[in-house]
């Protein structure tokens, strides 16, 4: 039998056969999440799509209105010996015509402003979307993070429940321990066995989170380690006013500006021009005809100013929205710097106290089982306390990258 294999599908299944390898497995940067995400975020797709629909609006802000063709009959009979026809009276005529409204230059001007803020508004409101993208994606990528630490700290555990037991079956073997203290390891490995059935859950929903950010990549492992990103009270107070959220106002209140100008400009007269040519039987002349007419903003109070007031209303509301905003970034700045504070004490205090106290409990509680001195119970409350304690290590850590996102993404990055 013969088999024929042409050089690029074997190389194509050589490779895929290598990345399927354990060793070869794809991982995922907290980078290349954010690069996914920017690339992939269906919001930030629908924002561009949002950009472009605003700046083809503004395309015809300025432009004067359509003309308008107009067609009629002028003067037909419809009494006398004439009546019913077109040709017979000179003074029947047959109309084609072009007529042309032409808007104030301060509601051109207005409506071309209107435009303008909106394409402006457009490209904020994406700022803003980006920002909620990167930083989601970043909360979801430390989250699955830690929970794969978790689980690899619990093979760990595992492992010791293993010496544990050899430990207990040896003493039981000398004569210096109960036979019922073998069941004990086995209890602490169901325990455990049930702390991974949590974290497998953890990982799911973690993963989760970040497929909806950057798609299936979700399910590659993450790799590097948590991001270390400055915390500075004093340049995040100063970049305060600088979020996204907040300088998207300055469009939105451009544009209720804008429309402020357009209402008060509907107090001018627009006008408009129409040339007329008229056609008579053949026995009589032809003629053409010209006129303008003017709009008569005759009565403001009841037309006008309630538009303008309306739009007026509008401005202060988007003035008094944004002064609300800002009152809450800096109440959330506030608690968010307090909260970092306290979680990097928490992290040292488990790195240097907390962790290492807890693993000395452990080591004198199984030396004194040893040696014939201890039971096997203190040694078991010890190990749970080691396990919660490096368990809460990882939490702490989290926590404080959780929060240290949230500060970067919001103030850190508010300038890009």
């Amino acid at each position: 039998m013969k088999f024929k294999c042409t050089g690029w599908p074997f190389a194509a299944g050589l490779a895929a056969s290598v990345l399927a390898w354990p060793g070869f497995a794809a991982a995922l940067t907290l980078d290349e999440a954010l690069r996914l995400a920017e690339t992939n975020a269906p919001s930030l797709n629908a924002q561009d799509a949002k950009i472009q629909a605003a700046s083809s609006a503004a395309i015809p802000a300025g432009e004067l209105p359509d003309p308008k063709l107009v067609l009629g009959v002028q003067n037909y009979p419809v009494g006398g010996p004439d009546r019913y026809s077109l040709d017979k009276d000179f003074m029947t005529m047959q109309m084609v015509g072009w007529r042309q409204d032409m808007p104030n230059g301060d509601k051109r001007k207005a409506r071309i402003e209107v435009a303008e803020a909106g394409v402006e508004r457009a490209a904020a409101e994406r700022r803003v979307e980006r920002l909620k993208v990167r930083q989601a994606t970043a909360l979801a990528w430390i989250g699955s993070y830690s929970v794969e630490r978790k689980q690899a700290l619990l093979q760990d555990f595992y492992k010791e429940n293993r010496l544990l037991s050899d430990t207990v079956r040896a003493q039981i073997a000398g004569g210096r321990a109960q036979p019922a203290d073998a069941v004990t390891p086995k209890q602490e490995a169901a325990r455990l066995a049930e702390q991974e059935d949590n974290l497998t859950l953890e990982r799911t929903q973690a993963r989760a989170a970040l497929k909806r950010w950057i798609g299936t990549a979700a399910n590659d492992k993450p790799e590097g380690s948590l991001p270390q990103w400055s915390v500075e009270p004093a340049t995040f107070n100063h970049q305060l006013q600088h979020h996204p959220e907040l300088a998207a106002f300055a469009p939105m209140a451009r544009e209720a500006q804008a429309k402020v100008q357009e209402a008060v400009s509907e107090k001018k007269s627009d006008w408009s021009w129409e040339v007329d040519y008229q056609h008579r039987g053949r026995e009589f002349g032809d003629m053409v005809s010209v006129q303008f007419s003017w709009d008569l903003p005759l009565f403001p109070e009841s037309r006008q100013n309630p538009k303008i007031a309306a739009r007026q209303a509008e401005l202060s509301q988007i003035e008094a929205e944004r002064e609300a905003l800002s009152r809450e970034h800096t109440e959330q700045l506030e608690n968010e710097l307090a909260d970092y504070a306290r979680l990097d004490r928490a992290v040292l205090r488990n790195q240097q106290s907390l962790v290492p106290l807890a693993k000395e409990k452990v080591d004198l509680a199984l030396a004194s089982y040893r040696a014939g001195k201890g039971d096997l119970n203190a040694v078991v409350s010890a190990r749970r306390e080691l396990i919660e304690a490096r368990l809460k290590q990882i939490d702490v850590e989290e926590q404080r990258a959780l929060t240290a996102a949230r500060l970067h993404f919001a103030y850190g990055e508010s300038s890009l």
